[in-house]
């Protein structure tokens, strides 16, 4: 075989799940131009809620997320907080104390969330009775009406599961700028999108709220170290449950701002991504047969390309393949003018300024960086599921040396 059928083959190899990937993100880009928000009526009654947040090594970040929960116009009988502090420092631990919510301390050697979500539900007290719990990250900022909204909502929706809109809390930086845009792509593809076409939105890793009883019966099933908001999803469209979006119900998120983290999160997330594609194929031929068309586009969506990478191999093959084959190349140039409609179409108006332009071309650049993190997530992955695995030998061991 010479060397330009190795490079066709791998040309084409290249461009067939970008060009798919691109005409999906086109697709719900579209969709969402037709999807208008809309305000859920007002709620008869008042629900009760428990908020979760999960807080590693966050520091004075949490303590804003509290305050601004507990301003909520809400009545507050009608809502518990709950902190599940690990690793933080001692004066945090005390100021936290002094708040009215429930603080729980664990020091867990290997903290991840699902942790933390797992260690708050088992400790919950038995008579404490809720309809939903509300998950926030150390960092989220809710305005006052937060809880009210999400009350309405959660009547209005009929669903056991719907997600609210995550924004930036800060552009100060062209990471955190890049970070919102594509925290907004998402927004508009993954869940207005997917709204307007009467599928099941993302969720998100905040800002999402659950049925108590589902929520609790789950969250325990969870066993990966990343991801529990995707294991979760698969979780509710295998149970057929619809997830719902609502676009005005605001919780303000804290954006990264330096390039190393901004690519451990991509390299993490795409980590997720696989993982999830690999522990939900199984189900697609009965999702099919079942017409659980949920299912079947979460798994289609985890087999895309991952967005970020998708924009670094585009750059990668629209700038070497002229010096290499020049024809080769017209249809990459073709597929990248798409893909940058695309998202243009997808990023809401207030977004685009004097920045937008210089942030989004960095873009391919930055995110080539997050392929290097993808084994990291993943061996970290690995070492929880062996730590796991030791411990259970371990105490099957000291059970039979006690019998």
């Amino acid at each position: 075989m010479n060397f330009w059928w190795i490079l066709y083959i791998v040309d084409w190899v290249l461009f067939l799940p970008v060009a798919i990937t691109v005409a999906y993100i086109l697709f719900f880009a579209f969709a969402a131009t037709f999807r208008t928000p809309t305000t859920p009526p007002k709620a008869k009654g008042q629900n009760r809620y428990i908020i979760l947040i999960p807080a590693y090594k966050s520091d004075v970040r949490i303590l804003e997320t509290v305050n601004s929960i507990l301003g909520q116009t809400y009545t507050q009988r009608n809502f518990d907080i709950v902190v599940i502090s690990c690793h933080q420092s001692e004066m945090i631990n005390m100021r936290l104390a002094q708040l009215p919510i429930t603080l729980l301390t664990p020091n867990f050697a290997r903290s991840t969330k699902v942790k933390a979500l797992q260690y708050a539900i088992l400790n919950l007290p038995q008579f404490k009775i809720y309809d939903a719990v509300i998950l926030l990250d150390a960092g989220n900022i809710v305005e006052p009406e937060f809880v009210e909204q999400i009350n309405d909502a959660f009547e209005a929706a009929g669903t056991k599961a719907f997600q609210t809109h995550r924004m930036a809390r800060n552009r100060d930086t062209s990471i955190a700028r890049l970070d919102t845009i594509f925290e907004e792509i998402n927004n508009t593809i993954f869940r207005r999108g997917h709204q307007a076409v009467g599928l099941s939105a993302s969720l998100n890793s905040s800002g999402s709220v659950f049925d108590f009883a589902w929520f609790k019966r789950n969250i325990m099933k969870i066993r990966s170290a990343v991801g529990e908001d995707k294991e979760l999803e698969a979780l509710l469209v295998r149970d057929s449950i619809y997830i719902d979006y609502f676009e005005d119900i605001l919780v303000y998120d804290e954006k990264t701002r330096k390039v190393h983290d901004f690519n451990i999160q991509r390299g993490r997330w795409t980590y997720i991504q696989l993982h999830n594609l690999l522990s939900n194929f199984r189900f697609l031929p009965l999702a099919f047969m079942n017409s659980q068309y949920d299912l079947v586009d979460k798994i289609i969506q985890w087999a895309l390309i991952p967005r970020t990478i998708m924009m670094g191999i585009v750059s990668i093959m629209c700038i070497t393949l002229p010096f290499i084959y020049f024809t080769l190349a017209l249809k990459w140039w073709a597929i990248t003018a798409i893909a940058i409609f695309a998202y243009a179409l997808a990023t809401p108006d207030y977004l685009v300024d004097k920045n937008w332009d210089r942030d989004f071309l960095r873009a391919p650049l930055i995110t080539i960086g997050s392929l290097f993190n993808i084994f990291r997530a993943g061996r970290d992955e690995t070492g929880a599921r062996l730590d796991a695995f030791s411990h259970i030998i371990h105490k099957l061991k000291h059970k039979t040396r006690n019998q």
